[in-house]
């Protein structure tokens, strides 16, 4: 198996090291605790698709940018209504659920064994200030973590993965971005960057045409693959 040379290690947030979809489940569930799992799930679909929706406007340039947590804000709002609920707290809780997301199992332990080897980067689409509560939530280690918001975009924005560039200092080609979203990872390579594809239950998997350098049930899979890859020699670099 050919080594592969990286430097340091780029992830996506949302998704790949946090369980969105519970943690909103848990916001609307609190926003009306006589939901069950049925009136629950069309509420979540409505926010994720109200999220994209906007997402994809603000990439289009048929909207302003907005960062992630006014979307989330919109989100809110537009739950709150279908479920009939008109109180501005429960409102404004809802929408900070966005930022209280539980870490998949194996996410706290899996970047800290990474952490031992590599410079680690988060890069959301999160805003600086979700983001900032998204890890202290979730208890998500980095050497640094990055917001979309300084690009004023959204991923597969290739200015938001150049932010990443940037801040290492390193050619793109020696960055590994690690997402559960293949879309998100072809946006990585577009700009050069070497992609991990972490399976999880609610990303995007790949295609039969995706060709992604490396593919793991898990970090500690992730992990596993790196020691054999790229060698044991390499420490973190601070």
């Amino acid at each position: 198996m050919a080594e592969l040379d990286i430097d340091a290690l780029v992830f996506d947030v949302l998704g790949t090291l946090v369980d969105e979809p519970a943690g909103l489940r848990a916001g609307i569930r609190a926003l009306d605790p006589s939901l069950d799992d049925a009136g629950t799930e069309p509420l979540l679909l409505l926010w994720q698709r109200h999220i994209e929706r906007e997402q994809r406007r603000v990439l289009d340039g048929d909207r302003p940018y907005l960062a992630g947590d006014a979307l989330d804000r919109e989100a809110a709002r537009l739950v709150a209504g279908a479920a009939g609920v008109d109180d501005p707290a429960a409102e404004a809780a809802l929408a900070l659920s966005a930022r209280r997301l539980p870490p998949w199992p194996d996410t706290v332990a899996g970047l800290a064994r990474l952490a031992e080897r590599f410079p680690l980067i988060g890069l959301s689409n999160a805003s600086r200030t979700a983001l900032l509560g998204l890890n202290a939530h979730a208890g998500l280690r980095w050497h640094q973590a990055l917001s979309a918001e300084d690009a004023r975009a959204y991923k597969p924005d290739p200015e938001v993965y150049r932010l990443a560039v940037t801040v290492s200092g390193l050619p793109p080609e020696r960055l590994l971005m690690v997402a559960a979203h293949a879309w998100d990872l072809r946006g990585a390579q577009r700009l050069g960057l070497r992609t991990a594809y972490v399976a999880r239950p609610v990303g995007d998997p790949p295609t039969a045409s995706d060709r992604f350098d490396l593919y793991a049930d898990g970090l500690a899979d992730l992990a596993d693959q790196l020691d054999t890859r790229h060698g044991r020699k390499r420490s973190a670099r601070g």
